[in-house]
C-alpha cells in the first residue's frame, strides 16, 4: 500500500495599497467617529503582507496540491478593512479541489495582523 504524501503549503504575497474606511450606511459624523484619520476622503496606504497556508495530498503527477497562478477577481464593494480584506480573499481561494485552505494572514502594520481560518 502506497501512502500519499500530506504538505502544507504556504506562501506570502507583498503589495501596496491605499484604501479609506467609509461606510455608506452611516452619515459623515458617524463615519468620522467610528474610522476616525482612516476615514480620510483621500484615503491612506499601508504595505501589506498576505500569507496564505493550504494543506492536502501532493497530486502524484504534479507533486502540487494547489496551484496558485489562479487570478483573485476583484473585490465586491465592502469598507475596505483589512478584516474584510482578510475572509473576501479566504472566500475566494477556500475552493481549490485538492487542497483544504488553513488561513489567510494579512499583516497591515509590523504591529497590526489579522487571520482568518473559516468557518
Amino acid at each position: 500500500m502506497s501512502e500519499t504524501l500530506h504538505i502544507a503549503l504556504g506562501r506570502r504575497y507583498h503589495f501596496a495599497a491605499s484604501h479609506r474606511l467609509h461606510s455608506a450606511k452611516l452619515s459623515e459624523q458617524e463615519n468620522n467617529r467610528v474610522f476616525g484619520k482612516c476615514n480620510n476622503p483621500y484615503g491612506h496606504g499601508h504595505n501589506y503582507v498576505l500569507e496564505v497556508l493550504f494543506s492536502g495530498a501532493a497530486d502524484p503527477a504534479t507533486g502540487m496540491i494547489a496551484n496558485l497562478q489562479d487570478d483573485v477577481p476583484i473585490f465586491r464593494e465592502l469598507v475596505p478593512t483589512t478584516e474584510n480584506l482578510c475572509t473576501e480573499i479566504f472566500k475566494r481561494l477556500k475552493s481549490f479541489p485538492a487542497a483544504k485552505l488553513e488561513a489567510v494572514r494579512i499583516d497591515e502594520t509590523s504591529n497590526n495582523s489579522f487571520v482568518y481560518e473559516g468557518n
